[in-house]
């Protein structure tokens, strides 16, 4: 059975100056994060926002466990950020009926 864990995270980059800025930092994490953990990511709120960046990760698989395991370690990484914080974060898998 098929099941999708789903974050979603916001984070600040307070350093940024720039729409140019924070992308180039956010374009550094998700290659960083796609590598890593295998997740499909994307940036799909705040984009007009210069220090602010609302993104999603997804990844699909059998085991419920595993999926888990690979966002904690995921929520980690981004925790130990060095180019901004992770303010907050909403986790849920999704499993068929």
């Amino acid at each position: 059975m098929l099941h999708i864990g789903v974050l979603q995270f916001t984070l600040e980059i307070p350093y940024a100056e720039s729409i140019k800025d924070k992308r180039n930092a956010i374009k550094g994490l998700k290659d960083r994060l796609r590598r890593s953990y295998n997740v499909s990511i994307t940036e799909f709120e705040d984009l007009d926002s210069m220090t602010i960046a609302t993104l999603g990760a997804v990844i699909a698989g059998s085991d419920i466990p595993h999926l888990n395991s690979t966002m904690d370690h995921l929520i980690t990484t981004l925790t130990e950020w060095r180019d901004g914080s992770l303010i907050d974060h909403q986790l849920e898998i999704i499993s068929p009926q």
